[in-house]
């Protein structure tokens, strides 16, 4: 008999775990089954998602105590909050009387956290300190009835949470790329949120995700992007590490006056020399194109097998205008525009069942082969003994 590594109706036997490596090795994917299976789906919830800190969204908005947010890993809900002797908790938002979300709103300031369903009511830190009724109650266990932990950390503007409550720390899973960041010339603490966009995509996260992982698509698909940024093999640098992966896109020299077609936006009117796109595993996107300072940040989030749901916040430095932020939309935007096609043609051919596995560049799309073999990784490790 075969052992496996298995997680609730979808496992993977350590014989394929080996086959699938080995054609990882081979330059090709993961099976395709594994972008529309609902049973992964499920199981990347716990292999993967559970296990990693995930982007919430600015710091500031927990800066006084009482400040809180919510948010959602998957299918459980979180809720952020500063504490009166300054800390920081972060808690699965879920009731302990009958599992109902004790906070609804999406941010706010409070004195306490109260249910409100049944105004069971607790402190900033977590502890139950009132149940109506709760005194007829012989023996009322109030003291071990408060609400379970998670973590919650922040990296300059940026606030992350981790549904367990004593995580590996946040800057393990982010490794060099705040320096790399601030390599590039950026200083994050600088920085001055401007607004968030959100987009739903009809493709699997990990699609999305692999889109975002290579540029052997950009001469073909993103002329503008193509006319700003020297996409070429021997100039657009690929990086691949431990828990991150990304790449540097040089300017392209301009022949004479031409101008890009990006028209306003040349990224050639500041400090930032180059573009530079981070992926830290499993699914935040950072990026910085080149000029003014700017960096926009954010996940994939997968709202189904066949779906996912993007979030991008977008930051610049005090003396960015208004005028060069609007320029360099227009060019970030197109890129996004003629992304979603690529994608959703993706995974509509996926679906059709046409194939059974892809194939991948080894060069040109090195740090595909690299997140590919981080999922497969993660599905061995996340539900080994489940």
């Amino acid at each position: 008999m075969t052992d496996t590594v298995a997680t609730e109706s979808f496992s993977v036997s350590t014989d394929e775990t080996a086959r699938v490596a080995e054609h990882l090795e081979e330059g090709k994917t993961l099976p395709l089954e594994w972008y529309t299976s609902p049973e992964v789906a499920e199981a990347e919830k716990k292999a993967i998602f559970a296990s990693s800190w995930h982007y919430v969204g600015r710091a500031a908005d927990v800066e006084e105590t009482g400040m809180f947010v919510t948010a959602d890993i998957g299918d459980v809900p979180i809720v952020i909050v500063r504490d009166r002797d300054g800390s920081l908790n972060a808690f699965h938002n879920v009731c302990r009387h009958r599992a109902a979300k004790v906070v609804l709103d999406e941010k706010g300031q409070r004195r306490t956290l109260q249910c409100h369903y049944h105004a069971w009511t607790y402190g900033l830190d977590g502890s139950l300190k009132g149940a109506p009724r709760s005194a007829s109650e012989e023996c009322f266990p109030q003291q071990q009835l408060g609400l379970r932990k998670a973590s919650a950390q922040t990296w300059g503007p940026f606030l992350f949470a981790h549904l367990d409550d004593s995580p590996a720390d946040l800057f393990d899973q982010l490794g060099e790329v705040p320096d790399l960041i601030a390599a590039a010339g950026i200083d994050v603490d600088g920085l001055n949120f401007h607004f968030r966009s959100e987009y739903d995509i009809a493709c699997n996260w990990k699609v999305a995700m692999e889109n975002y992982l290579e540029c052997y698509h950009c001469p073909t698909a993103h002329p503008g992007f193509s006319d700003v940024l020297d996409t070429q093999m021997d100039a657009y640098q690929l990086e691949l590490e431990h828990t991150f992966a990304w790449q540097n896109g040089p300017l392209r020299p301009l022949p004479g006056n031409a101008v890009p077609r990006s028209e306003g936006y040349t990224g050639r009117d500041g400090a930032v020399p180059e573009g530079r796109y981070f992926a830290v595993f499993p699914n935040l996107k950072i990026n910085i194109n080149p000029g003014l300072p700017n960096l926009s940040i954010g996940p994939m989030v997968p709202t189904g097998p066949n779906d996912c749901h993007g979030i991008l916040d977008y930051f610049f430095s005090a003396d960015v205008t208004q005028q060069w932020i609007d320029d360099m939309l227009v060019f970030d935007d197109q890129v996004g525009v003629e992304d979603r096609v690529l994608v959703e043609s993706v995974q509509q051919g996926i679906r059709s069942g046409s194939l059974t596995e892809g194939r991948i560049m080894l060069q040109s799309e090195a740090l595909i082969g690299g997140f590919q073999k981080w999922v497969l990784d993660r599905y061995s490790e996340g539900t080994r003994g489940a």
